[in-house]
């Protein structure tokens, strides 16, 4: 399943550090961030919560950006 979040994130260099956050963070098979448009696109692995999973995200993603937001 693949669902597209709203994020705010300041530099493509940060968002590219939140792209590889969320790949690294368990129950996410792919994830892709583009800085021009503000959204992250995630597939999720069968199986996993996407609400669940993306609160690691947002964690991971903090840790490496701590000013990134995703809205969910």
């Amino acid at each position: 399943m693949k669902k597209t979040y709203k994020i705010e994130v300041d530099c493509a260099n940060c968002a590219n550090l939140m792209e590889d956050a969320a790949r690294k963070t368990a129950g996410v098979a792919a994830a892709t961030v583009n800085f021009m448009t503000q959204k992250m696109i995630v597939e999720f692995e069968d199986g996993s919560d996407p609400k669940s999973v993306m609160q690691n995200v947002l964690k991971a993603c903090k840790k490496a950006e701590p000013d990134c937001e995703i809205v969910f």
